[in-house]
């Protein structure tokens, strides 16, 4: 049996497992649950009575939080020489084409970005990068916005808290959508944007429950269960 470090204990001690949470409480208790000595990451998981392996009951979608991830997002901008200087003002940290497209195939830079965003033009140019960029989840694609003309619009979105959520095999969907120092009141803003999301994403082929369940934890904590009626109003 794995041993419960001290802090993990000092952690189930000061909430109920068992309990489910309305989501003003849920936040507070990830806040006193969380002994990182780092910023750490508030995260959202939902289960959703979907069947992932049928395509009409896939769910992914985009959503751009009211604040933001907290997160420093790291951007490249593979565009034509056109379109340069507006990534460039929209805040892309990297602007350029072929000589980032080798860096991608050499292995280089994976480590430096987080997310691509590009042009349908140079899409087949990236194509050969699927198997370097797709395990990490760097792949741009049209439905998550990251592949569009309007590149300096799609720079600015994902700067400013825009992301990408996809249910996983087993039917859950889990998100980084802050971090711990953010006020109760910008995490729960946050919950609610995401969760609007996902409800108008209900594919119509899904039946019975949607949302089975909601739980929040930050990096390293236990998760807490969240009342989904509190998160869906």
């Amino acid at each position: 049996m794995a041993k419960i470090s001290k802090k993990r204990k000092e952690a189930f001690a000061k909430f109920d497992k068992n309990k489910v949470y309305s989501l003003s409480e849920a936040v507070q208790v990830v806040k006193d649950v969380t002994f990182t000595k780092f910023s750490a990451s508030f995260d959202i998981d939902v289960r959703l009575g979907v069947d992932p392996r049928k395509a009409n009951q896939m769910v992914r979608g985009i959503v751009t939080l009211p604040h933001g991830t907290g997160k420093v997002v790291r951007v490249l901008a593979l565009c034509t020489p056109d379109k340069e200087d507006e990534a460039k003002a929209a805040g892309a940290d990297y602007v350029g084409l072929d000589e980032y497209i080798d860096k991608l195939k050499k292995g280089e830079m994976i480590n430096d970005i987080d997310v691509i965003i590009t042009m349908p033009s140079v899409m087949p140019k990236i194509g050969a990068l699927g198997k370097i960029l797709g395990p990490r989840g760097l792949m741009p694609n049209p439905k998550a916005g990251t592949v569009t003309m309007d590149v300096g619009k799609a720079v600015s979105d994902v700067k400013a808290g825009k992301i990408d959520f996809k249910v996983d095999k087993y039917g859950i969907i889990h998100s980084g959508i802050g971090k711990v120092n953010f006020t109760n009141d910008q995490l729960s803003d946050n919950v609610r944007e995401i969760m609007s999301t996902i409800i108008k994403l209900k594919p119509t082929a899904a039946k019975g429950t949607y949302i089975k369940s909601v739980y929040l934890s930050s990096t390293m904590s236990p998760g807490v269960q969240v009342d989904v009626k509190s998160v869906t109003v």
